[in-house]
């Protein structure tokens, strides 16, 4: 991590040795380098889209599979297997989902009397395609909060129960606060992801043409993604390494920021605060 530091002061390549160059890498990366905040634009809107989306559904995904149902253990596990597997056999199998004449989703789609759209090969559905995608791996979230229900006291939803709280009610003022700390960590475990998502963008974007990653127009061009082709495909390593800590410091600026934000609303047992 350290020699990453002092190489994003150098103008190191993969085929020369690192050279003193001072902030030039930083001052290039603010004043000429039009493709960074564009990359940066990309990741910011995957995050808003892909981490409430998850969250939300996760949860929804959690309170089914705490039902006092039949089966349930087979259920949790169909659910959690997904996110299991390898995101390059995932990407792979979700292309041809995504393949706007032969694909799964287009197909369901026409069955309904919907055209759909070309997905990845539209500079508007790329994104959304990848969020949705972003979806398959949502097993893990969905273990989290099941756990953090388990830990939801009985006797609180009873007492609620008998005096007269509605479900919604006791939802939103038992199960939810009770749970806020995990759907903390879910969240900033969530955006540190998405800041950092990577593999499915180079794998579905890229196409036969080398350095075409990140297509259609740059709309799937993700920070990361950028950094890899800057140092991988240009062999530009200081001024990628002069990227990736730009990356770090937004990445834990967010962290603390969201850890500060929720200190008044996550509720911890004991009345302690984070």
């Amino acid at each position: 991590m350290l020699y990453s530091l002092y190489l994003s002061f150098t103008s190191a390549t993969l085929l020369s040795p690192p050279v003193w160059i001072g902030f030039d890498n930083y001052r290039a990366i603010f004043r000429d380098d039009a493709l960074f905040p564009a990359s940066l634009a990309n990741t910011f809107v995957y995050v808003a889209l892909a981490v409430p989306l998850s969250i939300t559904l996760s949860l929804a995904l959690a309170l089914l599979l705490h039902a006092p149902l039949r089966g349930l253990p087979l259920f949790r596990a169909l659910f959690y297997l997904p996110s299991i597997a390898n995101i390059v056999a995932v990407s792979v199998l979700w292309i041809w989902m995504l393949n706007p004449e032969f694909g799964l989703v287009n197909g369901l789609l026409r069955g309904i009397g919907i055209e759909g759209p070309l997905w990845l090969q539209s500079e508007v559905w790329a994104k959304p395609a990848l969020v949705v995608m972003s979806l398959w791996g949502i097993g893990g979230m969905v273990v989290v909060f099941l756990a953090a229900l388990e830990g939801v006291p009985r006797e609180l939803h009873e007492a609620a129960r008998i005096d007269g709280a509605s479900a919604a009610r006791r939802f939103f003022r038992i199960t939810l606060p009770m749970i806020s700390p995990a759907m903390l960590f879910s969240a900033i475990i969530g955006v540190i992801g998405g800041l950092q998502v990577f593999a499915q963008a180079y794998v579905m974007t890229g196409g036969a043409q080398p350095g075409s990653e990140g297509g259609p127009g740059n709309a799937t061009l993700f920070a990361v993604l950028y950094i890899y082709k800057k140092a991988f495909q240009e062999f530009r390593m200081g001024y990628a390494s002069a990227l990736a800590w730009i990356l770090f410091l937004i990445i834990l600026g967010a962290t603390v920021a969201a850890m500060r934000l929720a200190r008044s609303r996550v509720h911890y047992e004991g009345g302690d605060a984070a």
